[in-house]
């Protein structure tokens, strides 16, 4: 062989553009990704996400995914300065969760891959807050002369 030319050339389908064929593009990554980190969360309780947003799939992709994913029997609304919408999908550890503001613009796509999804539990502060909030209205509720948290005396 003396040219470029002739050096003989043979193209092999890398495997994920096999995996793009059966999961769609990039799909198959994910998935992979998505079951790494459960177990992680598993093994040593880290939680994880991936952000949807920032892939480049397109909203067929993301159709296809969800689908791949299922649907639990969980689904929770947020009211907070704008919507949040919570799924639980049909493999255990793994939610759907979506962000958006005010205007009902999406800020946030994301697979959370957790026990619980953090924006559901409970800060310390509130805790406190509800404690000092149920004293003051069992107090006022109660400090009428005869009155027991278990009614008239």
């Amino acid at each position: 062989m003396s040219a470029l030319g002739d050096i003989p050339i043979h193209v092999e389908p890398s495997a994920e553009k096999s995996v793009g064929r059966e999961f769609g593009v990039g799909l198959g990554a994910i998935l992979s990704e998505l079951a790494t980190l459960l177990e992680a969360l598993r093994s040593t309780g880290e939680e994880g996400a991936i952000d949807l947003r920032s892939l480049p799939l397109g909203p067929n992709d993301l159709d296809r995914l969800r689908r791949l994913l299922g649907s639990g029997e969980v689904d929770i609304r947020i009211d907070a300065n704008g919507e949040s919408r919570i799924r639980e999908t049909a493999v255990s550890g793994l939610w759907w969760t979506e962000h958006r503001n005010a205007a009902g613009e999406p800020l946030a796509v994301l697979i959370e891959v957790a026990r619980v999804p953090n924006i559901l539990l409970t800060a310390d502060d509130d805790l406190a807050r509800g404690a000092v909030r149920l004293r003051t209205v069992a107090s006022a509720q109660f400090s009428a002369p005869g009155e027991t948290p278990h009614g008239t005396t």
